[in-house]
């Protein structure tokens, strides 16, 4: 099913075939024209996965997304007797690989699109794709790049002026992006997440394809990816588990709790390490952090009490947004109170001393954690974890995809299924060992 202006092809980068059908359906009934069975669904599943697409859906023109490197005319031939009527081979492939798979898509009526994502020089690796005749150039930003804020838009008009063959932009472009893709010479928009993750897939379809029809922008507030400067605006949006789903179920502090139910933050850290009791250095760094920051005070996880209400009062004024002690801390009614997100491993009556003989801003290490100044935290009912400031940006994004893929969940068992039917748990288990992981976490184009 060809459509007369720019096409949406919708891209199933799922692991398990049941879920992928099902957003395809929704999609489908949403308008898009082209439905691509994603790399991880063809590692996943098979070919299967395309022939099955083809049977659901034959108006509509099914893609095997193969990621061909070698063995062009073989993966190109499986995949197009599978049903695939466009087959992806990368860039990065040799002049040899490309015009094998060229050939063998001749012999079967299959158009090959060969994808960018990763080549050196994409503009001249285009013009050569279109000499081995390429019928389509694949602008594509993969998923591990757009987690560091990253747009696919300049290197797609760069291609755009050296080919006059189609072009497919791919990475993570949604409603507010789409339209710019089409603006800058994109013929085909490919979607992963801001399809396959929203609770109504089809909606979602609709609005995406308004948005490049009227060519306007249609604000959105999820799956979007952001740099430097939403790191907090991002972690806002996420929970202390989700961001360390994103760190590969990394990052948590153990041993630290909140002082109070529904107590958050999120920000940057500044650390304080001093002895048990002695609360100096945790009460003069107030001073020295800025507005935004959490105070991150090891004490060894011991009491005495080495914070209390006076001193939550100063972070208050100096507009801190939290304060977390591995030790103890008290006045706890009057800090619930004040409303300050605190956390800590202790609660005692009894206070130090201020004897003055911590250090403010150096290297923490708690639990096999390490903590720095500069390093981002959230912290909630869960627990603290603590985000690497240079992967900051990348750990949000992933925290926020996290975010996506629970919401489209939730909206399947709350329409009647379970999670164990979602991702089809038993599939994944170990073979002679333990049960694994259901693999959740999809590439999203």
């Amino acid at each position: 099913m060809e459509a007369s202006g720019p096409i949406l092809q919708v891209a199933l980068d799922f692991a398990n075939l049941s879920q992928a059908l099902r957003v395809a359906e929704e999609a489908v009934a949403g308008g898009a024209q082209w439905l691509e069975a994603g790399t991880p669904l063809i590692k996943s599943e098979g070919l299967q996965a395309v022939r099955e697409l083809k049977r659901r859906f034959p108006d509509r023109t099914i893609v095997a997304d193969m990621k061909t490197m070698d063995a062009g005319r073989v993966e190109v031939e499986m995949a197009a007797q599978a049903g695939a009527q466009v087959v992806a081979v990368l860039g990065a492939a040799s002049d040899e690989t490309i015009a094998e798979c060229v050939e063998a898509g001749q012999r079967y009526d299959a158009r090959i699109m060969v994808d960018l994502a990763e080549v050196a020089d994409p503009p001249n690796r285009a013009r050569r794709a279109q000499e081995l005749g390429a019928a389509i150039i694949g602008v594509h930003l993969p998923i591990d790049v757009q987690m560091r804020g990253e747009t696919p838009l300049g290197t797609l008009q760069q291609v755009a002026q050296a080919v006059d063959i189609p072009i497919a932009a791919a990475g993570g472009l949604n409603s507010e992006t789409a339209p710019a893709a089409v603006a800058a010479g994109a013929d085909i928009i490919i979607v992963g997440g801001a399809i396959t993750k929203a609770p109504d897939a089809a909606e979602a379809t609709r609005t995406i394809l308004r948005a490049i029809e009227t060519g306007q922008a249609i604000a959105t507030e999820r799956y979007k990816r952001g740099g430097p400067e939403q790191i907090r605006e991002i972690l806002e949006k996420c929970e202390a588990a989700q961001v360390s789903d994103a760190m590969h179920r990394g990052g948590w502090v153990p041993g630290i709790r909140p002082l109070y139910p529904r107590a958050r933050c999120v920000g940057p850290v500044l650390t304080v390490w001093t002895y048990p009791g002695d609360w100096a250095k945790p009460v003069e760094a107030i001073d020295q952090a800025a507005p935004g920051m959490v105070l991150f005070v090891d004490v060894r996880g011991e009491g005495p009490a080495v914070w209390g209400e006076e001193a939550t009062k100063s972070c208050i004024s100096r507009g801190l947004a939290g304060v977390i002690i591995h030790g103890a801390l008290r006045d706890s009614r009057g800090i619930q109170e004040l409303g300050f997100p605190a956390f800590c491993s202790l609660v005692a009556p009894a206070a130090g001393d201020p004897k003055g003989m911590g250090m403010i801003g150096v290297p923490l290490k708690i639990g096999g954690i390490a903590i720095r100044t500069g390093d981002w935290v959230i912290a909630d009912d869960d627990g603290v974890v603590v985000i690497p400031q240079e992967r900051a940006v990348e750990i949000a994004n992933r925290a926020l995809a996290v975010v996506e893929r629970e919401s489209r969940e939730m909206a399947e068992i709350e329409a009647g299924s379970t999670l164990a039917r979602i991702v089809e748990l038993e599939k994944w288990e170990q073979v002679g060992g333990s049960a694994g992981k259901a693999q959740r976490e999809p590439n999203g184009s």
